[in-house]
Parts: C-alpha cells; structure tokens; sequence
C-alpha cells in the first residue's frame, strides 16, 4: 500500500491506527466491513 501511495509504511501504519480509533474498529477486517457498508469500495465481480 505504501509503495502504491508513494509514502513509507510508517505513514500507512499512522493513518490506519487513526482509522481504527475514528471508526471504533477493533481489526482491518472491520474497516473493510464499514468502507463496504459506505458504499466506499465495491464487491469483486
């Protein structure tokens, strides 16, 4: 992710620490389940 963002992992590790204690999310299995239920990402087809 970090490589694709062109910024360090350290950075990527920042904002998703930010992301779990915005959104009350315990894992990244529930952030996924929220970007879903927001209409944020797509199922694959």
């Amino acid at each position: 992710m970090a490589a694709q963002l062109y910024i360090t992992v350290a950075t990527v590790k920042a904002h998703v620490a930010r992301l779990f204690t915005k959104l009350g999310a315990r894992d990244r299995v529930q952030l996924v389940i929220i970007a879903y239920e927001a209409g944020l990402v797509a199922p694959p087809r």
